[in-house]
């Protein structure tokens, strides 16, 4: 890999989402926001006054020239991310690319290799495997509370409805990195192979957009090297259901459930006491403390508006996205330091994307089994 850099210098491409970390490098005392770019000029000067950043790009390619930026933090839209990745990991520069990695096996293969070609740092920013419910069932899991883990579930339905460009007749599972990632990082685990069963059918003017007719997918995960499955569900169009990005861990000796309504407790289920004491509900505690200081705070709120109310869509219909973005940040900049995992790297990226692309393939064959890439799993390697 890369030498560790000791302060990275950071540019962030596409400022709709993405405008919700600026002020988060910029307060990370480890980095350096060094450069921003988005298209539209009228919006880009905006922000970039608005954060007092100098450096401002109209033209990726131009950004890319430049010695001074170690790393982009990639937050266009979808169908662009492998373009972009593989365009900065040519440069020279460390990517962080918010999800999916790409839409496509090829994509995403032709990333890891150029990672391992290149020994650039790739991680792909999945924000559900740094919300606090997560990091409170990984603690669990990794203080042996759980003990065994016997099944995982999870789950992301979201109305799409007024979602602009690409997003009408999306296959769910194209986009199912928010309840795959939790399901395969909770142990660090990969995908062998899916089952999927498609389920309704979304209005017909939508059918032609993706040649996919699927309301809702269900997915089963077999993992590598492992006696573990798990099931994975997912809607986007004409189903009824609040946003939900739920995540649910069964272990031998606890289990921990989402609640069906937003901001309700987590449900803790403690083996062999009493029956009607055997579940709890928890109020899940924040996580800020694993973080620094300075970036602490983010973890408690939206950052790209603030009091003003401009946060982004995705940013409060999916409840602040459980405090994760500190966290991305910190572990991004701490893997471009030479410290830490930087989870998920490319080949796991890889893995955790092509569940959910490859599980469409399987419900297009009615539930026929797909394997995930030989190349997807890092025993492999």
């Amino acid at each position: 890999m890369s030498n560790p850099i000791e302060k990275p210098r950071i540019a962030i491409i596409g400022l709709g989402f993405g405008a919700e970390f600026i002020p988060i490098y910029q307060h990370h005392a480890q980095s350096e926001l060094v450069a921003i770019c988005q298209r539209n000029e009228e919006t880009l000067n905006e922000i970039g006054d608005k954060f007092g950043i100098e450096k401002r790009f109209t033209d990726y390619d131009e950004l890319l020239k430049d010695p001074d930026i170690d790393a982009v933090h990639i937050n266009t839209p979808i169908p662009n991310h492998a373009e972009h990745t593989l365009k900065a990991l040519r440069a020279g520069k460390h990517v962080a690319c918010t999800v999916p990695m790409a839409t496509s096996e090829e994509d995403c293969k032709a990333i890891v290799e150029l990672c391992a070609e290149t020994g650039l740092h790739y991680m792909m920013m999945e924000t559900v495997v740094y919300a606090r419910e997560f990091l409170y069932m990984k603690e669990l899991y990794d203080k042996g509370e759980l003990g065994k883990l016997q099944f995982l579930k999870a789950s992301h339905q979201q109305d799409m409805d007024g979602w602009p460009g690409y997003w009408p007749g999306l296959p769910p599972m194209h986009y199912a990195t928010h309840c795959v990632g939790p399901v395969l990082g909770l142990a660090r685990n990969e995908a062998e192979y899916v089952s999927c069963f498609p389920s309704g059918t979304i209005r017909e003017e939508m059918h032609e957009c993706y040649g996919s007719p699927y309301a809702v997918e269900t997915t089963h995960i077999k993992f590598h090297n492992s006696d573990l499955c798990a099931q994975v569900l997912r809607s986007l169009f004409d189903v009824a259901r609040q946003y939900r990005e739920s995540f649910e861990v069964y272990g031998t000796e606890k289990g921990v459930e989402w609640p069906l309504i937003e901001g309700n407790p987590l449900v803790v289920h403690t083996a062999k006491k009493p029956e009607p004491e055997i579940p709890e509900e928890v109020e899940c505690p924040d996580y800020g403390h694993l973080l620094p200081d300075e970036i602490a705070p983010f973890t408690q709120g939206g950052v790209y508006g603030g009091e003003d109310g401009e946060d982004h869509l995705s940013f409060t219909q999916g409840a602040g996205h459980g405090g994760s973005h500190p966290h991305l940040v910190h572990q991004f900049v701490e893997l471009l330091r030479g410290n830490g995992e930087g989870y998920p790297n490319a080949i796991q990226s890889a893995n955790i994307t092509l569940t959910g692309i490859l599980s469409h393939e399987s419900a297009q064959k009615g539930g026929e089994i797909v394997r995930l890439p030989e190349w997807s799993l890092t025993q492999s390697h």
